[in-house]
């Protein structure tokens, strides 16, 4: 039991950065109603300019100014700690005051869309700007000599301490929330902004603040817990980011003490599963750990089964609207033309390119089924994806199934894990459908991803896939020689072609409408006899269905899988070129494709500029974030408002004139 019980004061460190992770995202959402994704890749950033800082440099976050201004040596811990906390500052307040206040009226998705802008965009400057030692050794902040508590029970003091620097803290906000006016006004401006304004006070403000003070608070946490860990681009952007949207999910984003303790509880409960890995030959050896909280936050939501509290009486996870399905053969025609012909007139690197994007538009097209038809949401899509390359896998090397029969197979296990994931859609939707399936995204990939049992050997660069062949044509991208066949790249084109006309049909159709109207307003579709449950879960296997196809061909084009291949990056960066491009139509997914990273637009740009490579995830951060305040319709929905309105223009020219007449001969 003693062993037990040092395991879990052990995670006390992990959880107590979970826990302030946890507090920042309440704030945000309390000030501002945003759930902000790249609150991590934040504190990331400040926690890095304060390692340089020690180490005798400042980093500037803005591209075009120098990359380092350098000092005379370390400036010390207090003003190193000063400097990263003013930096800190000044990324809350910019980030709310340049992106999410001109969302302020916007559908929850964009706000869902412009923070994963903004984790791409700190990520991309992190990665550019300390490419030089991405991993940083952080020297000791908080005492680390081991303290004995009970009698053979000795653990490291610092984990300790951090804890109850947390604690203070949520004790801190705790009572300022609940008898300062300005906690006060906060709280009526989460439920009605015009009871902060009637207390006097700014909603601006007031969420101009709370975004400060949640990134200075999750800052200062990252940076006493640095010496900890081994401070790399990913550790607190994911590692402790998902679980701390679990801890204030089940504070439902507006209580202070349920998400702290949900944190501390999933950091130690996180420590105790590793020594119950070694002593337990039935326990999991693999994704317990990271997997068995999130089983445990989904089931306790769905249980529950309450959407968040949203600001304000009104629903606002709202969507573009979804155009009629126009097909023409010029629609048809043209792409499917373009695209083959440059994949045998053009060189291999815009081939490469062409494939990149035919791909990404057939993962696009599973979100636009799923949220632009269906009004559900899912972070977690490249799970499926990868349910369905390993999958494929299996069944093409192990059991020899042929193209095909073994991708089709594969899409329909994802399929099932599709179906199994929607589950809480039926009592859950919103930006907590959101995280949920995040969280189950994660649980897959840490439970199936990186199990040898399933994948294979993960030490031999992933599972082999082999070429697709039909019959005595070899389809694959890699033959003998020939490293860059456009034969594969026309199966692209193919698959692609069949998908798409078969979304359009889905639009067309009578279980299309019924989407639409689930989507709409659930309990007026119920009213007209529409099972709502049924048509939610059919939303979501139609999604993972298409999203295992394009698993199947992201496995092909490769020719092994890994759990690289499916992240939880992936998934939300798949999200976000999807609402870029137009997340409610067929012509969306394919200018998501286009825009898609290595897809043509950025190969295309690289051609004409030089090499953006080093640029590529910050540019395409950017044009997210733009996107989401300009165009909450994508690129596509933005141009068929132009051509719509020329097209008025257009008649009402015409029309003038037999006016114009009219009105003379009447006079």
């Amino acid at each position: 039991m003693t062993d037990y019980l040092f395991y879990a004061l052990l995670g006390s460190g992990a959880g107590a950065i979970i826990a302030a992770f946890g507090l920042g995202l309440v704030l945000t959402y309390q000030g501002s109603g945003v759930v902000n994704f790249a609150y991590g890749a934040m504190a990331m950033w400040s926690t890095y300019v304060y390692a340089e800082l020690r180490n005798g440099a400042y980093t500037f976050p803005i591209p075009g100014l120098p990359d380092r201004y350098h000092f005379s040596g370390d400036v010390g811990y207090r003003w190193a700690l000063a400097m990263a906390i003013a930096t800190a500052a000044l990324l809350g307040l910019g980030a709310y005051l340049l992106v999410f206040r001109p969302l302020r009226r916007a559908p929850a998705l964009a706000k869902v869309v412009a923070s994963v802008g903004l984790l791409i965009v700190f990520t991309a400057l992190v990665e550019r700007r300390f490419a030089d030692k991405l991993t940083i050794r952080v020297r000791a902040i908080l005492p680390r000599q081991p303290v004995t508590i009970f009698k053979n029970l000795t653990v490291p003091r610092d984990g300790l301490w951090l804890a109850l620097i947390v604690v203070i803290a949520a004790a801190v906000l705790w009572a300022v929330y609940h008898f300062t006016r300005v906690g006060l006004a906060t709280r009526a401006a989460a439920e009605n902004e015009k009871g902060a304004v009637l207390m006097g006070l700014s909603p601006d403000f007031l969420a101009g603040l709370n975004w400060v003070v949640a990134t200075v608070v999750g800052s200062v946490i990252a940076i006493l817990a640095a010496p900890m860990i081994q401070l790399d681009s990913s550790v607190f952007t994911f590692a402790f980011l998902i679980p701390a949207l679990g801890a204030a999910l089940i504070g439902r984003f507006q209580h202070f003490w349920p998400t702290v303790l949900t944190g501390m509880a999933i950091g130690m409960v996180q420590s105790t599963f590793t020594k119950l890995q070694n002593d337990l030959s039935w326990f999991p050896k693999y994704g317990a750990r990271e997997g068995l909280p999130f089983l445990v936050i989904i089931i306790a939501m769905v249980v529950l089964g309450e959407r968040l509290p949203e600001r304000g009486a009104a629903d606002m996870w709202k969507l573009p609207a979804v155009p009629p399905a126009h097909v023409t053969p010029f629609s048809v025609l043209v792409p499917v033309i373009a695209a083959v012909g440059g994949l045998f007139l053009l060189g291999p690197l815009w081939r490469g390119a062409i494939m990149t994007t035919i791909i990404a538009s057939v993962l696009a097209l599973a979100l636009v089924v799923l949220t632009g038809f269906g009004g559900q949401t899912s972070l977690s899509q490249m799970a499926f994806a990868g349910i369905a390359g390993f999958t494929l896998s299996k069944l093409a090397m192990n059991w020899n199934i042929p193209f095909p029969f073994a991708p089709l197979l594969a899409a329909l296990m994802a399929t099932a894990f599709g179906v199994l994931l929607g589950l809480p859609a039926l009592r859950v939707r919103g930006t907590n459908l959101a995280i949920i399936t995040l969280a189950g995204g994660v649980a897959i990939s840490e439970f199936i991803f990186k199990n040898p049992a399933f994948v294979g050997d993960v030490n031999t660069g992933g599972a082999k896939i082999p070429n697709p062949k039909l019959g005595p044509w070899d389809l694959g991208l890699v033959l003998g020689s020939k490293s860059s066949r456009p034969i594969f790249g026309v199966l692209l084109v193919a698959v692609a072609f069949v998908l798409c006309i078969a979304v359009v049909n889905i639009r067309r159709s009578s279980t299309g409408r019924r989407m639409l109207a689930i989507r709409s307003n659930e309990r007026a579709a119920a009213s007209i006899g529409i099972n709502v449950a049924t048509g939610k879960l059919l939303v979501f296997a139609l999604s993972s269905f298409i999203a295992g196809v394009g698993g199947c061909l992201i496995a092909y084009r490769f020719g092994t899988v890994s759990e690289f291949s499916y992240g939880t990056v992936a998934s939300l960066t798949a999200l976000a070129f999807a609402y870029l491009g137009g997340i409610t139509s067929v012509s969306g997914a394919i200018t998501a494709g286009a825009v898609a990273a290595s897809g043509i637009a950025f190969y295309g740009m690289n051609r004409m500029f030089g090499s953006l490579g080093k640029w590529e995830a910050l540019i395409g951060g950017v044009l997210l974030i733009f996107t989401a305040i300009q165009n909450p319709e994508g690129i596509a929905g933005a141009f068929r408002d132009q051509v719509a309105g020329a097209r008025r223009k257009q008649a009402a020219r015409r029309a003038t004139p037999p006016t114009a007449a009219l009105v003379s001969e009447t006079l």
